[in-house]
């Protein structure tokens, strides 16, 4: 693949000014001033127990057999009592369960416990909170062995301006038992709500086309066309079939053509996505016809919430009064960072899910959600296909047109060229001004010693080194893509670029040493002596 020599200039500059940075911040402490500025503002009474830099301490107190229950039967994710510790101060009779999809029944799968949780501080005492917070998640950070791709997604869809929860590291004992590093994020539900928007009249929504036990297949069938054949026996997550080599990521079999972004779509929509509402395609004026939609609402919305939903995804097929019925600069924001980090894991791919809809006085915004597959981490053929994911067509290509909260928006070419420029904010600003090393610089520093001793790691310290490096490339390199794409030196099309020969190479980055579903990082063990689904410390 041939580089352009503006891009390599573009690259080299990045390069040089990531290691003036590293050297500059390396010796800075999380408490120097640097740090300071990327903290919370204290908007609400729990805001301390998420800062940035600096690992939020979680002790779990649990009676054994429910403990023991919780970890024997993990999809049924049913509430166990159990009390509470956050750094130093206690919550009693609290709840606790495991959560998940995917990632939930793959564990589950293995002989792994490291699951991610759910508390709920009102489940059993509605009067009850963590100073205001009602439930708080910790996420496994399964497929990510840099540990910090999460992190960084939400740490770069805050800075252009989108609403997140609140996000930090959080280090978890069970019974005084060592439990590992997961990432701690506010649940958004009714605390978010309020702190967010300041009020509890709004509704929010997770549109979800697959849920547990087959989603919207009817009776829970797996399609024929994804069936295995008969006698063939389903091999465990991490093994391959007898006598079949495992390809490195972005590799083809011998003799196997490997299909373009687009062609890789063709056909999926069928398993993981529905014509039920989760596309926010317009189908009828029926409440039954979004059922994708209306049942996974956060809270008890009315008949005139639903229908105020439907007016909007009316007016959203037809083009018209957008600003009327969507906060078009925060989508527009959304999109240019889901289209930075490149996760495919989300509205923008068949499965069409991982994303929140608030609505208040019938206008919709999205927002951002499960962001552990970002940075390449799902559905890329390769590391260079990842850093050149197109910027107008981020879908492949094939998908853009079933997605109408993106396509209706860019056929605005107001609406086009300010997510242009919220993208070249995230490229120079984000990333080319240095703040992306600098975050990186901190955080990795804070998290070191506990990915160490984490005990029960997905991955192994040296992969996790190894993805952290990779990481690190892969982001400098889509930002160099990105403004290649917005200046026009590389085509911001899928189609476009087939004919391409001035992409970015990203040939030396390594992305299933990061983490990606389907790869190494999400099928076993790693070659660093990883336990990706090693037996946690048996709980005493």
């Amino acid at each position: 693949m041939i580089t352009n020599k503006k891009i390599s200039v573009f690259a080299a500059i990045l390069m040089a000014m990531v290691a003036v940075l590293t050297a500059v911040f390396t010796g800075f402490s999380k408490n120097e001033q640097f740090v300071e500025t990327f903290s919370y503002n204290a908007e609400s009474g729990y805001a301390d127990a998420f800062e940035p830099y600096e690992v939020m301490e979680v002790e779990i107190s649990i009676a054994e057999e429910d403990f023991a229950s919780m970890m024997e039967n993990p999809t049924a994710e049913e509430y166990q009592q159990c009390d509470i510790t956050i750094n130093g101060e206690t919550y009693a009779n609290v709840a606790i369960r495991t959560k998940g999809n995917t990632s939930l029944s793959q564990v589950a799968s293995t002989d792994s416990d490291r699951y991610s949780f759910k508390i709920e501080f009102d489940h059993y005492d509605s009067g009850q909170s963590m100073k205001g917070l009602d439930k708080l998640v910790l996420n496994n950070l399964f497929c990510d062995a840099t540990y910090i791709k999460e992190y960084m997604a939400y740490d770069i869809f805050n800075y252009i301006g989108v609403e997140c929860p609140y996000y930090s590291f959080a280090h978890i004992t069970v019974n005084g038992e060592e439990w590992g590093l997961y990432l701690a994020l506010e649940a958004m539900e009714d605390s978010f709500v309020e702190r967010v928007y300041h009020t509890n009249e709004g509704q929010l929504y997770k549109p979800e086309t697959m849920e547990m036990g087959g989603g919207n297949l009817e009776g829970g069938e797996m399609p024929e066309s994804m069936e295995k054949p008969e006698g063939m026996e389903t091999p465990q997550m991490g093994e391959r079939p007898e006598g079949m080599e495992t390809p490195q990521m972005g590799e083809k079999p011998e003799g196997m053509e490997m299909p373009q972004m687009d062609d890789r779509m063709k056909g999926v929509e069928q398993f993981g996505g529905s014509s039920g509402g989760a596309n926010l395609v317009y189908t009828d004026d029926s409440v039954e016809s979004y059922a994708d939609i209306f049942d996974n609402a956060s809270f008890d919305p009315s008949d005139e919430d639903k229908e105020e939903v439907i007016e909007a995804l009316k007016n959203l097929s037809e083009g018209e009064n957008l600003e009327q019925y969507f906060d078009v600069d925060a989508c527009l924001r959304y999109f240019a960072a889901q289209t930075f980090i490149v996760n495919m894991d989300s509205y923008y791919s068949t499965l069409q899910h991982n994303y929140y809809l608030y609505e208040e006085e019938g206008q919709l915004t999205i927002l951002p959600w499960d962001l552990n597959l970002a940075f390449g981490g799902f559905q890329a053929a390769s590391a260079t296909d990842a850093v050149n994911s197109a910027i107008d067509t981020p879908m492949g290509g094939s998908l853009e047109e079933s997605r109408p909260l993106f396509s209706k928006l860019m056929e605005v070419e107001e609406y086009k060229e300010l997510y242009h420029q919220y993208l070249d904010e995230i490229a120079t600003g984000y990333v080319g001004s240095g703040r992306f090393q600098q975050t990186y610089s901190a955080i990795t520093t804070v998290i070191d010693s506990y990915v160490q001793e984490d005990a029960t790691a997905f991955y192994g310290y040296d992969e996790y080194k190894t993805a952290l490096e990779n990481f690190k490339q892969f982001v400098l390199l889509r930002a160099a893509s990105v403004e290649a794409q917005l200046n026009g030196t590389i085509p911001s099309t899928t189609e476009e670029q087939k004919e391409c020969n001035t992409l970015i190479d990203a040939s030396n980055v390594d992305l299933s040493a990061m983490g990606a579903q389907g790869g190494d990082g999400a099928g076993g063990k790693g070659s660093q002596g990883g336990h990706m689904f090693g037996q946690p410390k048996e709980v005493r």
